[in-house]
């Protein structure tokens, strides 16, 4: 317990420049794989109720996707945090997330969808506050933002949160034997219909508060997605960017927020026909449908399954600009955005007879796209246990 608490406080203390760029050298990233230079693997791994699968390649000239697994003996907990304007607000919150969860679920003895909320909340609150920091250094810090996908397997349910247009997707098998995919989350996207009338609802007194720009629907007529941790100078006055940053300075001033912090959340009990789940960031599924996605997973093997998504949306990419993946291949990080986004995957198995808990699983925690992993924090089964047997 005193080591994780040590652990947390520094993760809070860290200084400003493991967020705020201060100089061009920021890119520490490993990158490998076996013929793709930017694609990175796991390509299978034990979590307590099954196998994973792991993939990222990196389409930026800095990844902007981050991403972690973290396996406990009785819980898994799989996030993508899906950075925009840069790697900043993605890297915080891979950094926080996560402990609040815990620091949560001890607090409260179990992890729900309210625990789940309030770690999200707790993240926006932290992230913030070094925006106010470092706001006088560098004011673009404000325009940083974080797409967040979370999901959680515990006591046989299933918890998902989302801020943005990263989705989550269960491979469910039908009466007819047939793989259907069941979308569990919504994309907050300005692209969607009921986005945009939501927002127009929420800001009735605003004209311009979604804008289409050569073709795409954008709030406020510069981000695409309407919730998400960061992009503060589009929730706070304060935090506003004037004109010498055309692409993010609003014209009119800021009355109130315009985009949210808080996610949809849902829980499911795991079904007999449930198989697996597919998280990904928007860069696969901009190339992919989600039927597609859930058929390339149950038709394939396990092995290298989230490897075999992202090379599969690699394709199709390429194809779209009449090219194929070798010549794909050529371009370097930078170059490679114009052909397609950072893509993050992370296919979770379910078998359901490792959910009766009969079977022992490593404790391990893996960062996507970065080669090392280590034991994980995530035994919160086994704590809250111990803590109500205490109090007997």
């Amino acid at each position: 317990m005193f080591s994780w608490l040590i652990r947390t406080v520094s993760a809070c203390w860290r200084p400003l420049s493991r967020y705020v760029p201060m100089s061009k050298d920021e890119d520490d990233v490993f990158v490998g794989g076996e013929d793709d230079v930017l694609l990175w693997c796991r390509d299978l791994e034990k979590h307590s109720c099954g196998e994973f699968s792991f993939a990222v390649v990196q389409a930026n000239s800095v990844l902007e996707d981050h991403s972690q697994v973290d396996t406990g003996r009785e819980a898994t907990f799989v996030a993508i945090y899906d950075g925009h304007g840069g790697p900043e607000a993605s890297r915080f919150v891979r950094d926080h997330l996560f402990l609040h969860l815990i620091r949560l679920a001890r607090e409260n003895g179990t992890i729900d969808e309210e625990v789940l909320k309030n770690a999200f909340a707790a993240t926006e609150v932290g992230f913030l506050s070094l925006v106010r920091r470092a706001f006088g250094i560098t004011p673009l810090i404000a325009t940083k933002g974080c797409c967040c996908l979370v999901g959680v397997i515990w006591k046989r349910t299933l918890y998902v949160a989302n801020l943005g247009d990263s989705r989550a997707v269960l491979g469910h098998i039908g009466r007819s034997n047939k793989i259907f995919a069941e979308q569990l989350t919504k994309d907050h996207n300005a692209s969607i219909e009921e986005v945009r009338k939501e927002l127009m609802s929420l800001h009735p007194d605003d004209s311009r508060i979604v804008v289409n720009v050569n073709g795409a629907w954008r709030v406020k007529g510069i981000i695409q997605v309407s919730r998400s941790i960061g992009d503060a100078y589009l929730k706070k006055p304060e935090f506003a960017v004037g004109p010498a940053y055309p692409r993010f300075h609003l014209k009119e001033p800021l009355i109130r927020p315009v985009l949210r912090a808080d996610p949809s959340v849902c829980s499911r009990n795991l079904q007999p026909g449930d198989r697996f789940l597919i998280f990904a960031s928007d860069g696969l599924w901009e190339l992919i449908s989600n039927q597609k996605a859930v058929e390339i997973v149950h038709n394939n093997p396990r092995e290298g399954i989230a490897r075999r998504l992202v090379i599969s949306a690699l394709d199709e990419a390429a194809r779209r600009r009449k090219l194929k993946y070798d010549d794909l291949k050529k371009y370097d990080k930078g170059a490679r955005r114009a052909f397609h986004d950072d893509i993050t995957v992370v296919v979770i198995f379910i078998d359901h007879e490792m959910l009766e808990g009969k079977q022992s699983v490593p404790e391990l925690s893996v960062r996507g796209f970065i080669d090392t992993h280590g034991p994980s924090d995530f035994n919160i089964l086994q704590e809250v246990a111990m803590k109500t047997n205490s109090l007997k």
